[in-house]
């Protein structure tokens, strides 16, 4: 049986969501804890993707296969007892025996957060990139207009992926608003390279700051060199914030 779950998390405290020796991550502890329910070592999970140490997610999904016969709300409460606090169970059900939590996925969205304020908030250091500069609003979003569509992303990908194929991939919303002191940024497409979205955010505050000016975008996607655009946005800051299917 396939049981498809979808989770948040607060990825301050782990090394990411892969499972690496010696190290907390999220897929370590929902294997873990799994496990305890089957009295054994652990039970193997797979997810939409991965997310890196100190990214957070809203709606991350997971699929795992299980021969114990529970009612959903009862896997919810034991799942719930056994992981850690920063861990969050928020849907459990059955699927068909074929779903596939990565290879199903239509799309995903990411959201990164912004504060903007000369002066930071020492209770969103963890949730939220702080910005203290002015920014220019109006042509970060023309910026992002340039990002949405189908191109080759190589140049918004970090140089040391080893992504194997082609960069391509196609951007179904880029766009951004302002929420009292903070901008969020909505990311949304059919699916991304490492750091992609961290990229595109780093390179458009760029342009928000008047180092570079919004067309600049386009000679980035053509050039085809991660040289080129700009740094990457800090992890903390992003949320893999819902995955379709």
């Amino acid at each position: 049986m396939r049981m498809k779950m979808v989770i948040s998390y607060d990825g301050t405290n782990f090394s990411g969501y892969q499972i690496q020796p010696g190290k907390r991550t999220i897929q370590g502890e929902i294997e873990k804890a799994l496990g305890k329910m089957h009295k054994i070592d652990k039970v193997p999970v797979i997810a939409s993707g991965r997310t890196d140490s100190g990214v957070h997610a809203i709606g991350q999904v997971i699929h795992f296969d299980t021969q114990l016969q529970i009612e959903p709300s009862n896997w919810l409460r034991a799942l719930t007892s056994l992981l850690p606090s920063d861990i969050q169970i928020i849907d459990i059900g059955k699927v068909d025996d074929h779903f596939h939590a990565r290879y199903d996925a239509k799309s995903k969205e990411y959201r990164y957060v912004i504060f903007h304020r000369e002066q930071p908030d020492i209770f969103k250091r963890h949730y939220a990139y702080w910005v203290a500069e002015s920014l220019d609003i109006d042509k970060m979003k023309q910026a992002l207009t340039y990002i949405e569509g189908k191109h080759d992303f190589t140049s918004f990908c970090a140089a040391n992926s080893g992504v194997k194929g082609d960069k391509i991939r196609t951007v179904l919303q880029a766009a951004l608003e302002e929420q009292g002191d903070e901008i969020i940024f909505t990311i949304r497409g059919d699916g991304f390279l490492y750091n992609m979205v961290r990229i595109i955010v780093g390179t458009v505050v760029e342009v928000g700051k008047g180092k570079r000016d919004p067309e600049e975008i386009l000679n980035i996607l053509r050039a085809k060199n991660r040289k080129v655009a700009g740094k990457t946005a800090p992890a903390h800051g992003l949320f893999l914030w819902n995955v379709q299917y």
